[in-house]
């Protein structure tokens, strides 16, 4: 592959010349034969401009996640981890800051922002009074302001059901958590759940008695709901649950092996994320893998059009998973 100097020499004229050309420089004043010549060498040769990413400087990155088990922060320190690893290759300058630094903390002359976890309206109103130049991460709190990008949940849940349904099962169980409120921060259901009814309704094979709703979506309520789903439904129990989250059903998974429950043979589990984990447990979780480092690359080229380019409408982004199968169905 040529470089510049060597397409300079080829054609007897300087450097600088061929780089401008190169770069489409209008200042530049060069005859269309020597603009024809270096772009035909370039060409010839195999040339190929090297990208440069510009500097973008003081981009704050928000992870508003909950202080709680390190299992079940997982996926979203990893979300946090790989963020800061390419921006920092696209030349972008992150200034972290963490919930527990409180909104009023963040500078009020950011270029613009990357938020990750749950933010709540006085948050979320702080934020747009600073810049709209903002990209949620599994959340949108306000489409007609923000950017986001999301993993596809609605759709990893729907996808559960519907093989449950194509290997038979009639009784399908369904293991969740909550959304909240951004005003009053009670309790919502969370799109997971609704997806799962939604799907079930369709089929006509929606049981309330099925469904268990967590306080959170930790190992510990995992392991809390599945002791209750095996004492309050005992042979009603059904032959497959789709669970919301690989915390939660890995605190299952211990619940139902504790009580000698038959996996998969008696009850399958089917979840949502694919931590590193989830393949060493007993048995081996099936889940749905969520590709973090497209959702990281996804979020900072909808920051960088909302920077560089000036784009104001918004864009919300869905990223789709892959089900991995393994031994718990």
């Amino acid at each position: 592959m040529a470089t510049i100097k060597q397409i300079a020499e080829m054609l007897g004229i300087s450097n600088a010349t061929v780089s401008r050309v190169l770069n489409h420089d209008p200042k530049l004043s060069v005859s269309e034969q020597t603009r024809a010549a270096i772009f035909k060498a370039a060409e010839e040769t195999g040339y190929k401009k090297k990208k440069i990413n510009p500097k973008i400087d003081n981009i704050a990155l928000l992870y508003w996640v909950d202080e709680g088990e390190q299992l079940d922060n997982v996926f979203f320190e990893t979300i946090r981890s790989e963020m800061l690893e390419q921006a920092k290759s696209r030349n972008m300058n992150v200034v972290p800051y963490d919930k527990g630094d409180g909104i009023e903390a963040i500078s009020g002359d950011i270029t613009a922002f990357i938020a990750i976890g749950w933010f709540d309206q006085a948050e979320v109103e702080h934020l747009r009074r600073i810049t709209s130049n903002g990209v949620f991460v599994n959340s949108n709190p306000d489409e007609s302001v923000f950017d986001s990008v999301q993993a596809n949940q609605d759709s990893m849940m729907r996808q559960i059901v519907d093989y449950y349904v194509g290997k038979g099962h009639q009784q399908i169980g369904f293991i969740g958590g909550p959304d909240y409120d951004m005003t009053t921060r009670k309790p919502l259901m969370d799109v997971r759940e609704w997806s799962f009814r939604q799907t079930m309704s369709y089929y006509n094979l929606l049981n309330e008695e099925s469904i268990f709703i967590a306080d959170g979506f930790t190992v510990k309520e995992g392991y809390r709901i599945g002791l209750d789903a095996i004492n309050r439904l005992q042979d009603a129990m059904p032959t497959a649950f789709c669970v919301a989250s690989d915390a939660l059903a890995i605190g299952a998974l211990q619940a139902f092996n504790e009580q000698k429950w038959e996996i998969p043979d008696r009850v399958s589990f089917f979840s949502i994320h694919d931590i590193g984990i989830a393949q060493y447990v007993s048995p081996p979780l099936t889940t749905f893998h969520i590709d973090i480092s497209i959702i990281c690359s996804s979020a900072l080229d909808l920051l960088l059009e909302r920077v560089l380019k000036d784009r104001t409408t918004t864009k919300s982004v869905y990223i789709n998973g892959t089900p991995i199968f393994r031994k718990s169905c």
